[in-house]
């Protein structure tokens, strides 16, 4: 049984590795053991009762679900702090298991009167802090929620880098609808998820049954779809499923980690139908979000820093909100874990094994500067009309650094060059093609970084 065990709670542990950050994995669920399965209760051997309470508390949804769909729903959860490490002595939680079974088939019946709309329940707008970089998004979102299918963004797509909070808000829509229209059936699937589905559905000959299922949805949130990349089957359904949802004025919403103009590998006719509603970035949070954001996990878990502290994480942890998380997390591990205060030494000590800490703060007339010196082209040539060779490359080496090196949005990088929003994703594109075979401006592209960087 033991060896059974421990293949069983490794499928568990891949199902939550691919539902949180590395941080929060590494963290919270990696040093997890589980040690005992009996009587259709798992026992998970913990360090200290503080990770009990945290996991409780963060991630009890996530954990039963991944133990439901593995040991069998109904699967109760029991947490042993270890005392003794001879005897296998320890003290005994049990855990909320707070979550309900997942449907087991894809049709509901009459047995089945709860639809399971797979949201996390903890991502709301009130949860949702606002900054410059995610308010419009915020603002589509609320509009989607108070009127799904029924405005002009459908389909919403949202996207942007990993970590800046395009699945909160996806789940704060979500859940939003469910509060103010409990009748209508949500439900939020991730792009890997969906690939799976139809997958076993091809292969039990099933198909009828998964297209029934998703045609009954009225709000389909589907998370990370550029990773339907190169799933020439996986397309072709969804694409009948967008086509039959779109056209009875059910809500559509999906994620992605680049604008559909820059997805590659995916069918014209999809593309296409992604740019028929609104699509909307988040960019990365800027420093006063990031203070935002820290003050209110601060709040949420009880946790004092100074301001000294509260300065270095947000200045460093910048880009995304996923270190944010992260680092919080892992402080308040190390305290308690160690038993130690939180100072500065920690903090960076911390933060330095999370992310690459930051030297100085890189801006666009940095980049500008750099690029027209290198260059020899004027800052008045590069924002001007001018479509000469060198002129145009310089302006793209502008764009490509600016994404890379600044939290500006692509609109706020156009800007600077006076060059739209679609020229600037050209730009991108451009750059990103050519430094596949042009070892030359790779070369270039690099020098330049590292100067910034110094």
């Amino acid at each position: 049984m033991t060896d059974n065990l421990q293949i069983l709670w490794q499928q568990c542990a891949k199902i939550l590795q691919d539902n949180v950050s590395p941080t929060a994995y590494s963290t919270w669920f990696a040093p997890l053991e589980a040690i005992d399965y009996s009587n259709d209760t798992l026992v998970l051997r913990v360090k200290s009762q503080f990770v009990v309470e945290y996991i409780e508390e963060n991630f009890i949804d996530l954990l039963s679900r991944a133990i439901w769909r593995v040991f069998g729903a109904g699967t109760r959860l029991e947490y042993r702090v270890l005392i003794d490490s001879t005897s296998g002595a320890g003290t005994t939680y049990p855990s909320s298991n707070r979550s309900q079974s997942p449907v087991s088939s894809m049709r509901p019946s009459a047995a089945e009167p709860s639809w399971d709309a797979q949201l996390n329940e903890q991502y709301t707008f009130q949860t949702f802090i606002q900054g410059d970089c995610n308010k419009l998004a915020r603002a589509a979102a609320v509009a989607v929620a108070k009127a799904p299918g029924r405005t002009s963004f459908n389909p919403l797509f949202i996207y942007g880098g990993s970590g800046v909070g395009k699945t909160h808000l996806v789940n704060a829509i979500g859940n939003e609808i469910r509060i103010t229209n409990p009748e209508l059936r949500v439900l939020y699937v991730s792009a890997n998820t969906f690939k799976l589905q139809y997958q076993q559905a091809a292969q039990q000959n099933k198909i009828p049954d998964f297209l029934m299922f998703y045609n009954q949805v009225d709000v389909l949130i589907v998370d990370d779809i550029q990773f339907f990349a190169g799933l020439k089957g996986t397309q072709d359904t969804f694409f009948h499923i967008f086509n039959y949802l779109h056209q009875s004025q059910k809500q559509l919403i999906l994620t992605s980690d680049r604008s559909p103009v820059q997805l590659r590998d995916l069918e014209e006719r999809l593309l296409t139908r992604f740019k028929w509603g609104l699509n909307i970035e988040i960019a990365r949070p800027d420093y006063n979000l990031r203070r935002a954001i820290l003050a209110h996990k601060m709040k949420r878990d009880g946790v004092q820093l100074s301001d000294e502290i509260v300065d270095y994480i947000a200045q460093n942890a910048c880009q995304n909100i996923r270190d944010i998380e992260g680092a919080l997390a892992s402080l308040m591990a190390y305290s308690t874990l160690m038993d130690k205060d939180i100072d500065m030494a920690l903090a960076q000590k911390v933060v330095s094994q999370l992310v690459d800490v930051k030297g100085k703060e890189i801006t666009m007339a940095d980049i500008m500067g750099s690029v027209c010196e290198h260059t020899n082209i004027s800052e008045k040539a590069v924002q001007g009309q001018s479509r000469q060779k060198d002129v145009v490359h310089a302006r793209q080496l502008i764009i490509y650094l600016g994404k890379r090196l600044t939290d500006n949005s692509l609109t706020e990088i156009g800007a600077v060059v006076r060059r739209s929003h679609a020229t600037v994703i050209h730009a991108l594109n451009t750059m990103s093609d050519q430094m596949e075979y042009d070892k030359q401006l790779k070369r270039e592209a690099e020098m330049l970084e590292s100067e910034l960087r110094r």
